[in-house]
């Protein structure tokens, strides 16, 4: 069955909306999912040939709602569930006006859903699969594709993940949507994280034969986009989509006719998405001015650095290394600490930048890491030193679970042994 592109779209933008009025209604998230995801199936269907209706989060919230109805009036869903949900709307009613039509039939609940998602009972992969499923709009079977695991796997991860959201929360009590300061501001970085962690995925697959995911990635930046419509305000959130729209404006210019992964200092920049370019470099340079500068906006600030040079060696690699300097004091990690020794090659020399890698080589985090292997290698290559950088660029080939950079990796090395021919 094919759905209209606008059809699709729109189903997409409801399916967080209708989740958390269902959420907020009934209480109970995992039946309320499963609820939504039948609306949704049964709008695929019939919209197409019958037209969107007037109102169509009305229709779902209706559709949605009966099918709950429907379930947990049944003889084995009373007996699991008799003790959780409470129907204060009786079928009759639900038949004769819309199921959100109440005070509150405006209201959006996206913000609180993707809170709900992003619990701190979670894990980050169930986080991350709950997110996309109940905010995204993505069935199991595309989540599961996506992350390269069995529909079955991701189901059982996705069940496992709507049961703890439920014990947690007849554990505690605690209404949807009703989260103190402290909490709120907490579980907004959890959120950050998690859609930084799809797009990631999207852009640089962690493994399998293709270098990208480009619906993760363009779903990460969807779902930031909504994240920022609904906190305007909020500088990191901003940062974090400027970041995404930056990097992901290189996309078409990451890998050859072959697939295989072209280097940043070797990618055709015409080839760059310019109109995301200029987006990300507005909303930062917007953003960067207001308040606290977070990690997120220093990252997005770099990027914005690699996207205004016209050419690698315009590249203004002092101001790069002054970011990653701040970044590094902001939000201390192995993985700042490696960018910032490429720019550190950059600015005073590939020797420099070697001893700041075999002081992280200590960080049993980053010993083995093929990122810092690669990294290694392409300062050795710089020094000259093509055997130690043959050798270590098959070493890090060795350990990436990306087949394109794999295989990058072992070209260059392979090239390097040979004599650079």
């Amino acid at each position: 069955m094919s759905v209209d592109r606008d059809i699709e779209d729109l189903l997409r933008e409801l399916a967080p909306q209708v989740l958390g009025a269902l959420v907020r209604r009934y209480a109970v998230f995992d039946t309320c999912e499963d609820a939504v995801q039948e609306a949704l199936l049964a709008a695929a269907l019939r919209w197409p040939d019958e037209g969107v209706p007037e109102n169509p989060r009305a229709w779902l919230v209706t559709v949605a709602s009966r099918r709950l109805v429907d379930e947990v009036r049944s003889e084995q869903a009373r007996r699991r569930r008799e003790d959780h949900v409470v129907l204060a709307t009786p079928q009759a009613e639900l038949l004769s006006r819309a199921a959100d039509a109440d005070r509150d039939a405006d209201r959006d609940d996206s913000l609180a859903l993707l809170f709900l998602c992003c619990h701190p009972a979670l894990s980050a992969p169930s986080r991350i699969a709950l997110t996309l499923r109940a905010v995204g709009g993505l069935t199991t079977a595309q989540i599961a594709a996506a992350f390269l695991v069995p529909e079955a796997t991701m189901a059982q991860r996705i069940s496992r993940a709507k049961q703890t959201i439920r014990q947690t929360v007849d554990q505690t009590g605690t209404p949807f949507g009703s989260l103190g300061p402290a909490e709120h501001a907490e579980r907004l970085g959890e959120v950050r994280h998690v859609l930084y962690l799809i797009f990631n995925e999207g852009y640089t697959t962690s493994g399998g034969d293709d270098l990208t995911a480009p619906a993760l990635a363009e779903e990460g930046i969807r779902l930031t986009r909504l994240l920022h419509r609904l906190l305007p305000g909020d500088g990191e959130t901003a940062g974090l989509l400027a970041l995404m729209l930056l990097t992901d404006a290189r996309r078409a210019a990451r890998t050859g006719p072959g697939g295989d992964l072209v280097p940043l200092a070797e990618q055709d920049r015409a080839r760059w998405d310019r109109s995301l370019i200029t987006e990300g470099i507005e909303l930062i340079s917007r953003t960067l001015p207001r308040g606290r500068v977070g990690p997120y906006q220093l990252q997005a600030a770099i990027a914005a650095v690699h996207a205004e040079a016209e050419h690698v060696d315009a590249t203004d690699w002092p101001q790069i290394l002054l970011l990653y300097d701040l970044l590094e004091r902001v939000e201390p990690n192995p993985m700042v600490t490696l960018n910032r020794a490429v720019a550190v090659a950059m600015v005073d020399g590939p020797a420099a930048g070697l001893d700041l890698l075999a002081a992280l080589a200590a960080d049993k985090r980053m010993a083995r890491h093929h990122r810092l292997l690669a990294t290694r290698a392409h300062l050795l290559e710089l020094l000259g030193e093509d055997a130690a950088a043959a050798e270590a660029y098959r070493d890090a080939a060795r350990r990436t679970g990306s087949a394109p950079e794999r295989r990058h990796l072992t070209a260059r090395a392979a090239r390097l042994a040979a004599g650079r021919r």
